[in-house]
């Protein structure tokens, strides 16, 4: 299985302090993030409340680099064109609340933006082969969504794998991120597995200098790379 030839940042905002934002967003997105990651929360598909449409529309206003939204919603149809309109670059859904993910995906590129899903720890990847020339990305969710900090479950490289295949097989330039547990320990397993965009929030904002975080963290993974 060849490895990703590149590796991509995605800082998630999740963990940021908000009192900071600007200045916190600025430093990564300066400093070589190469997406803004967004959690969109709805405290019914996940057991937690986050941001909206709006806070995609904040971030545009400071930062050039695409904005990575993550929607864990149960209605992501709903709002869809709200987070073209707000600025979002990837939207991404979870395949476990699309009725007609085929169709979900279509309205997603047809509102101009990239088209991801995302799949639970307990979804198998086989469910995206029927969508797969739909899909500019697919996240695997290396733990529970919902919390931020948690620990990376380690069957999730086995996904990562199966994803990775799906992708070289397709022959499209599919983008296979990663979210949950990532860090300077943790990412090594993950890119030799075939993951190439990394989602990290806690190990990236919760340290005291937040740059060298996330650098540490890109050149972890690079190292399997060589």
């Amino acid at each position: 299985m060849p490895n990703p030839r590149q590796i991509y940042m995605a800082p998630s905002i999740l963990s940021a302090d908000l009192l900071k934002l600007e200045e916190q967003v600025n430093q990564v997105a300066k400093n070589g993030a190469d997406f803004i990651h967004v959690d969109v929360m709805d405290g019914h598909f996940v057991p937690n409340l986050t941001f909206g449409h709006n806070m995609v529309a904040t971030l545009k206003r400071f930062v050039d680099i695409p904005i990575d939204t993550h929607l864990m919603i149960s209605n992501p149809d709903m709002y869809i064109e709200a987070y073209a309109e707000a600025g979002s670059g990837i939207l991404t859904v979870h395949q476990e609340v699309c009725t007609h993910l085929h169709r979900t995906l279509q309205a997603i590129r047809q509102c101009g933006m990239k088209a991801g899903v995302s799949l639970n720890p307990a979804t198998n990847v086989n469910t995206l082969e029927d969508v797969i020339d739909e899909l500019d990305l697919i996240l695997i969710m290396t733990v529970n969504p919902g919390f931020g900090g948690q620990t990376f479950i380690p069957r999730s490289l086995d996904k990562i794998r199966a994803a990775r295949n799906l992708i070289e097989a397709s022959g499209r330039n599919i983008r296979l991120e990663v979210d949950g547990g990532i860090n300077t320990e943790t990412v090594a397993q993950v890119i030799a597995a075939g993951a190439d965009t990394l989602v990290a929030g806690s190990a990236i904002f919760n340290k005291p200098d937040i740059v060298k975080a996330m650098q540490d963290i890109r050149t972890a993974g690079e190292k399997m790379l060589q």
